[in-house]
């Protein structure tokens, strides 16, 4: 591990810091590992839904990003929600030079149906930000619809062949078990897991920004996501619920 670990999150802020740029923070700080943070979007939100996104300035994340980037150097940066093609399209040309390992997890949809990213972005988010990533981790639904492809090995290597080094699929079918694909080159897993009851909110945030912190640290990319995962389903175990809605994540230190 460098003698300091930094990382990145470029991602929409949850007031309830379950999930988004407050909840990557966490992670990160649970491994050790220095947390910097630019917002893309606000929302008016709890742990029943989301009630209003309100993206930032394309030209405001330019700016946090140049002046962030100018002085500090993250050991990786993990991309979460991104809200707009304008927005996404400030981020790829911000970080289009910049080499260091990136884990983008593609927000698409909130768990109630909240779009989080403009349809019309799913293109950029394929060509600008997809190419060159060290890790892209969509879940299974997230996956499809990038790809137009319904199965985890299908839509895995959809994203391979888009340019990203790796991919992870994450959860599986609703009515199949929990398993998640990782397809790194030409190179295939499953990785297996457990369908525990009730709704946790900000599992695919946690598990991203996990990767990232760990990639940070400078651990192998197959080691990260496999240390990742048990690190989230830790927190799942010991998940409350503190809302009205989804269960809020408990971490502790990796």
């Amino acid at each position: 591990m460098p003698p300091f670990a930094s990382a990145l999150s470029v991602a929409g802020s949850d007031p309830t810091g379950g999930a988004g740029l407050q909840l990557d923070l966490q992670v990160f700080a649970a491994h050790g590992v220095h947390g910097m943070a630019v917002p893309t979007a606000l929302t008016a939100q709890n742990t029943k839904g989301v009630a209003r996104v309100l993206p930032v300035f394309p030209s405001v994340v330019t700016d946090q990003l140049a002046a962030l980037l100018a002085d500090l150097r993250p050991g990786a940066i993990k991309l979460g929600m991104l809200a707009t093609d304008d927005v996404l399209l400030a981020v790829a040309r911000s970080l289009e030079r910049l080499d260091v390992p990136r884990v983008v997890d593609p927000v698409l949809v909130a768990s109630d149906g909240t779009p989080l990213l403009e349809r019309r972005a799913f293109e950029n988010l394929l060509t600008r930000l997809v190419p060159g990533a060290a890790l892209v981790t969509p879940n299974l639904d997230e996956a499809r619809l990038l790809t137009d492809e319904d199965g985890p090995e299908a839509a895995a290597r959809a994203l391979v062949r888009a340019g990203a080094r790796a991919a992870l699929v994450t959860g599986g079918p609703a009515d199949g078990p929990p398993d998640d694909y990782l397809l790194t080159g030409e190179s295939g897993t499953w990785l297996r897991g457990e369908r525990l009851p009730g709704e946790v909110h900000g599992t695919g945030c946690a598990l991203s920004a996990a990767i990232a912190a760990r990639l940070a640290r400078g651990e192998p990319l197959e080691g990260a996501v496999r240390a990742a995962k048990r690190f989230v389903a830790r927190g799942i175990e010991r998940s409350v619920a503190a809302g009205a809605g989804g269960r809020l994540l408990r971490l502790e230190p990796a």
